[in-house]
């Protein structure tokens, strides 16, 4: 655990499904009433932030007791992203899994994914639920510019690029779904513990 200014606190854990597993922790001890007050708890690939923090002896204090356990399934909105697959690194994706392009796409859409944590762009979700054979790498040179709604693969995470930006990641296919969007509240329809389902449609449909 380490103090980040006087009101914040960023704890270290080992992986994804520590931070998972603390993050429903902390949110239940925060449900209950137990948690002293905290404005966000923000979860990341290997650390959980608790920010607005009014007493952080009291939370120190709470977090060395902490023995959380495997998060159960999530229970988050599940959100439906249809999908046109025609991503410029889909043919590439699909040989480095051994499999044609469309059963990439089967592969892709197979399971349900759950927002692990948020990051790089406003909206931008890392998304877990791929089976971690299909881990690809990132692309040895980065795009310039990737487009907004592209749906792309890195390392065992699936994201969806909320707006153009330059990016290393493998494109799959496309959305037309906002996913940010300054005059909606939330703004962003992908946060921690969002279930996200991807639905593939024909060109002109995402």
């Amino acid at each position: 655990m380490r103090p980040v200014g006087a009101a914040a606190l960023l704890v270290e854990v080992a992986g994804t499904a520590e931070v998972a597993a603390l993050y429903a922790w902390l949110r239940e001890r925060q449900a209950a009433g137990e948690l002293p007050a905290v404005e966000e708890i923000v979860p990341a690939a290997r650390t959980v932030l608790l920010d607005g923090v009014a007493d952080v002896r009291a939370l120190t204090a709470l977090l060395r007791t902490a023995r959380p356990t495997a998060a159960g399934p999530a229970a988050g909105p599940l959100l439906d992203v249809p999908t046109v697959y025609d991503g410029a690194d889909l043919a590439e994706v699909a040989e480095l899994w051994g499999v044609s392009p469309e059963a990439a796409v089967r592969i892709h859409t197979g399971p349900e994914y759950v927002v692990a944590f948020c990051g790089f762009a406003p909206g931008f979700g890392y998304l877990t639920g791929l089976p971690e054979q299909y881990a690809v790498p990132r692309r040895a040179t980065p795009r310039t510019g990737v487009p907004a709604g592209s749906v792309a693969l890195a390392g065992p995470y699936t994201g969806v690029y909320p707006r153009s930006s330059p990016g290393g990641w493998q494109l799959l296919g496309r959305t037309g779904l906002p996913l940010w969007d300054t005059a909606r509240d939330p703004a962003a329809l992908l946060a921690p513990g969002v279930r996200v389902r991807f639905t593939a449609v024909r060109g002109g449909r995402g």
